[in-house]
């Protein structure tokens, strides 16, 4: 049976400090040289999943954006991106308006990604910035308004900002026949939350029904720990949430395991991989 492990990143595989312990990595190049599938589905960009997954041996393409991107790290190269259509956009701009709301857009272009802002006027916004710019060397572009970038390629809208905020503007959002969001608590602070916004034809949902035809794949095994991980649960076969994972996603879990501090991902492969 030709069976893909999937996993969430942050909260997840990685430990609090953002790196993958020496022990989940070990453990992971293990059974991947034995052949085991194993890819990972974020709400990341390439930017800073690649130096994220650098010394793992992934294989097989690798979900980012919450299913807006997959990516190739053989080949250096997306292989399936969805953009939003023109009236969309349009419509989210006036929305991002109207509530001042803030965050960063991502575009597509040429097989490039580039990443756009306003200011930085939140701490939460700066540490998100400063991660990314420091930790990971990625390159972010200001410009005065949002609204100069209603031509470009847009694929994506990571909007920050406290959960009273954001949550009537996801329940807009979630109207709109053309969009999807996800929205869901930062896992490195106490009381800001991410709204994320991409077009109807991407989720994790649908980035692994892609993965499950494009890979010929029999079982999907998934991990995951918040809320964006719903739909990737839906997508799979047996779903395992971690310990510290939110409550909504555990009720939908086949199986609880150790936390991400505990290497629970690696603990439970170990543990059902070699004795089966």
């Amino acid at each position: 049976m030709k069976t893909l492990y999937i996993s969430d990143l942050d909260g997840t595989l990685l430990q609090p400090n953002v790196e993958l312990s020496e022990h989940t990595i070990t453990v992971l190049n293990d059974f991947m040289n034995q052949g085991l599938l194993f890819s990972v589905a974020t709400a990341r960009s390439i930017a800073s999943v690649k130096p994220i997954l650098k010394d793992l041996k992934v294989s097989v393409p690798i979900v980012l954006m919450n299913g807006v991107c997959i990516y190739d790290l053989n080949k250096k190269e997306y292989i399936k991106v969805e953009t939003f259509r023109k009236d969309s956009i349009a419509f989210l701009m006036t929305l991002i308006s109207s509530y001042h709301l803030k965050g960063f857009i991502y575009t597509i272009k040429d097989g490039k990604l580039a990443t756009y802002y306003e200011d930085l006027s939140s701490k939460p916004l700066r540490d998100f910035y400063e991660e990314r710019v420091n930790r990971y060397q990625k390159q972010f572009i200001q410009v005065e308004h949002f609204a100069s970038l209603i031509e470009e390629p847009i694929i994506y809208f990571s909007l920050l900002d406290h959960k009273e905020k954001l949550e009537p503007i996801y329940c807009l959002v979630e109207e709109i026949p053309d969009l999807n969001c996800t929205m869901y608590k930062d896992n490195y602070s106490s009381d800001w939350w991410y709204l994320e916004i991409f077009s109807n034809n991407a989720s994790k949902y649908h980035a692994v029904k892609f993965l499950r035809e494009y890979l010929k794949l029999d079982r999907i095994v998934c991990f995951g720990d918040n809320r964006n991980d719903i739909p990737l649960f839906a997508a799979s076969d047996y779903r395992l949430a971690v310990a510290n994972a939110v409550d909504e996603l555990k009720d939908k879990a086949d199986e609880v395991i150790g936390s991400n501090i505990d290497n629970g991902v690696a603990a439970w492969l170990e543990q059902n991989l070699y004795s089966s």
